[in-house]
C-alpha cells in the first residue's frame, strides 16, 4: 500500500509538473495599440513600441510576442481602454494611452501634468520611475481597473510657447496677446498671465496663426517642425511647460497569466524601450530646437528666477482647474514628489 501511495504521489507530481510546463511554454501573442502613424522617425510611440516587442519577444524566446496596431486602428482611447479593462477573458491586449484615454478612468493621472512642475527630463525621469506619487498611481489604477500601469512613455520634448509678436521671458509678456489652447487646462495657463486663449484644431492652426486669429501657442519642438509653424512664428520660449507622455497599460488577466520569469521580461522590456526613447526623443529635441534656430526663430531659455514667476503665475489656476477633477491629496503628493524629483536631478 505504501509503494502504491508513493507511486501514485510521485504521478500526481509528474502530472502537475507537466502543467505548469505546458502552461509557461504556451505561446501568446498581445494585441497593441496606440496613436500615430507607422512611422518611428515621425512618432515615438511607434518607436517605443517596436523596440518593446523585440524586447519581449526576445526574452520571452518567443513565448509571448506582439501585434501592432497603430493610427488607433482598434478603436476611440476610450473603446481601447474599455476593452482592454475587460476581465475573466484573459484580453490579449496592451495599449500606449494618451491622458485622453487613461484620464476617464483614472483621472488622478493630471495631477502629473501640473504645468511647470519639472526643471529638467532628468526630474521628470525620476518622477515616473522611483516617485511615491507614481508607485501609488500604478496600484490604484490596478485596484481601480484591473488592468497594469507599466510606464510613462516620453512621446516628445517638453511643450514649449511660441509667438509672433515679441520675446517672452516671463509671465508679464503674455499680457494682451491671443493663443490657441488645447484643453480648458492650457486656457487656465493663459488667462494667468492676462493673455486670452480659445480652442483651434491642429489642423486649422498653421492658418489661425498666418492669419492672426491667434498670436501663439504652445507645443514640443517636434511638432513645431512638423507643423512648419517656424514659418508663422518668430518666438520660443524653452519653459518646461509640460512634460509630454502617453501611458503604457495592459490587461490584468493577461498580465497574471504569465509566469513570473516572462512578467519580469515585459516589466524589464517596458523600462528599457523608455530609456532607449528618452535617448532618441531628447536628442532628436535638441536637433529641432536647432533646426527652429536655423529657420529664423528667436529662442530663449528662461532662467531660474524667471522660471519661479511663470510657477507662481502659472500653477495656482491651473490647479484650480485640475481640482474639479482630482483631489487635493493627489495634487499635493504630486507637486511633493516633484520637488524631490527636481532637487535630486541637481544632485
Amino acid at each position: 500500500m505504501k509503494v502504491f501511495r508513493r507511486t501514485l504521489t510521485i504521478l500526481l507530481m509528474s502530472l502537475i509538473l507537466m502543467g505548469l510546463t505546458a502552461a509557461t511554454s504556451t505561446a501568446v501573442t498581445v494585441k497593441m495599440s496606440y496613436n500615430g502613424p507607422p512611422k518611428a522617425e515621425d512618432n515615438a510611440v511607434h518607436a517605443f513600441a517596436e523596440n518593446f516587442k523585440k524586447l519581449v519577444e526576445e526574452g520571452t524566446e518567443g513565448r509571448v510576442t506582439f501585434e501592432l496596431f497603430p493610427d488607433s486602428q482598434l478603436g476611440t482611447e476610450e473603446e481601447r481602454m474599455e476593452l482592454l479593462m475587460k476581465t475573466g477573458l484573459n484580453q490579449p491586449m496592451a495599449n500606449i494611452a494618451s491622458f485622453a484615454g487613461v484620464a476617464p478612468v483614472f483621472p488622478e493621472i493630471y495631477a502629473s501634468s501640473i504645468p511647470f512642475m519639472f526643471d529638467s527630463y532628468e526630474a521628470a525621469h525620476i518622477f515616473f520611475d522611483k516617485s511615491q506619487y507614481w508607485k501609488k498611481a500604478q496600484e490604484e489604477f490596478r485596484n481601480r481597473t484591473g488592468a497594469v500601469l507599466l510606464e510613462a512613455v516620453e512621446e516628445g520634448g517638453f511643450l514649449a510657447f511660441t509667438n509672433s509678436k515679441r520675446a517672452i521671458h516671463g509671465p508679464d509678456d503674455f499680457k494682451g496677446l491671443k493663443f490657441r489652447g488645447m484643453d480648458e487646462g492650457q486656457l487656465a495657463i493663459y488667462k494667468a498671465f492676462g493673455a486670452s486663449g480659445t480652442p483651434i484644431p491642429w489642423t486649422e492652426l498653421y492658418m489661425a496663426l498666418k492669419t492672426g486669429v491667434v498670436d501663439g501657442q504652445m507645443n514640443p519642438a517636434m511638432y513645431i517642425v512638423i507643423g512648419s509653424l517656424y514659418e508663422v512664428q518668430k518666438y520660443m520660449t524653452l519653459a518646461n511647460i509640460q512634460y509630454s507622455d502617453q501611458f503604457l497599460v495592459m490587461n490584468g488577466d493577461l498580465f497574471d497569466s504569465l509566469s513570473e520569469e516572462d512578467r519580469k521580461v515585459v516589466v524589464e522590456a517596458a523600462k528599457e524601450a523608455n530609456r532607449i526613447s528618452r535617448m532618441e526623443v531628447e536628442a532628436a529635441d535638441s536637433k529641432q530646437v536647432q533646426y527652429l534656430k536655423e529657420k529664423g526663430m528667436e529662442v530663449y531659455s528662461p532662467n531660474e528666477n524667471e522660471m519661479d514667476l511663470f510657477r507662481k503665475k502659472g500653477q495656482p489656476e491651473y490647479v484650480k482647474w485640475l481640482k474639479t477633477k482630482v483631489s487635493q491629496e493627489w495634487l499635493d503628493l504630486a507637486v511633493q514628489c516633484a520637488t524631490r524629483a527636481n532637487e535630486a536631478a541637481k544632485e
